[in-house]
């Protein structure tokens, strides 16, 4: 089933004590264009996050935003200074003798002195990081892909409505065609008739130019391929693959088949049917542009 480029998903977990949000959304696209906005601190994920939203999408204008609360996570390290310590208590035993006084040095006191105890953040394991946002990312990405599948059935219902449409179109213009070089003998044998008035018609001449005009306005190919398209076009809806390039190819071959029926034939109601049919392969063409390319096309 053939999926559409417009999508959303979003995904919530709390991994390693952060609590991670994860928007995936889209709209259609030529190629796939990934922009990931998510904390600085956490920038060297990026790459992983995008390599993960390239193996679930082909194509589209992809925006990616990620949150991170890591406040349950911070692990704070304090670390005492033993030199610096050192050097203030004998400094402050020193001051005691200069003063005549008894006094012990206690931590506490020790303590408020500058740089005596520093408190640092412990390093985040980089690839364990990644890894959590990485997971998260992948289930955005399925409920992303999942609306996809969605609205891609959607699309695939309008678009094999169209091919119905052309179908029947079709159909008219071939049981027209055939009329048509009918009324055109029967138009030529009245005007020849009109014109020589009593003198003998050749009924091999009146053949000959019918089958010059038939020969002309014979559309029996353009239907033909025009009837093949369409197989391939319905065969590609209920294809797993992406399939945007190749039925956009097609519905380009749709058109040009039509413009040459229209060019051919010279009759008011083929005239009509081209006119539908290439109204038809329009809309299905718009269809077409928010359906997943390919992924040999990326």
């Amino acid at each position: 089933m053939i999926k559409s480029m417009t999508g959303y998903g979003r995904a919530r977990e709390v991994r390693n004590k952060r609590d991670i949000t994860v928007e995936v959304r889209s709209v259609n696209n030529r190629y796939l264009d990934c922009t990931v906005k998510m904390p600085r601190m956490y920038s060297f994920a990026e790459d992983a996050v995008k390599q993960c939203v390239q193996k679930a999408i082909s194509r589209g204008k992809v925006d990616v935003f990620i949150t991170v609360d890591a406040s349950a996570a911070d692990v704070a390290k304090v670390t005492v200074n033993r030199e610096l310590a050192a050097q203030y208590a004998a400094a402050l035993a020193e001051l005691s003798e200069v003063c005549s006084t008894e006094s012990k040095v206690t931590p506490e006191q020790l303590s408020r002195f500058p740089d005596v105890l520093t408190v640092t953040k412990e390093d985040e394991d980089l690839e364990t990081v990644s890894a959590d946002l990485c997971a998260v990312a992948e289930q955005a990405l399925e409920a992303y892909n999942a609306m996809r599948a969605v609205e891609g059935r959607k699309l695939a219902e309008d678009i094999g409505n169209r091919l119905t449409y052309i179908e029947d179109y079709t159909a008219q213009v071939e049981k027209r065609s055939p009329e048509t070089v009918a009324e055109y003998r029967a138009k030529l044998t009245a005007r020849m008739e009109e014109v020589l008035q009593s003198t003998t018609i050749d009924p091999q001449r009146i053949l000959q130019e019918a089958a010059i005009y038939a020969d002309k306005v014979a559309v029996d190919e353009e239907t033909v391929r025009l009837r093949s398209h369409v197989a391939q076009l319905r065969t590609m809806l209920e294809s797993d693959e992406p399939m945007g390039r190749k039925m956009d190819f097609l519905i380009q071959e749709v058109n040009r088949e039509s413009n040459t029926i229209g060019s051919k034939c010279c009759d008011v109601a083929i005239a009509q049917v081209v006119v539908g049919l290439k109204a038809e392969v329009e809309k299905m063409r718009e269809q077409v542009q928010n359906v997943e390319l390919s992924l040999i096309h990326i």
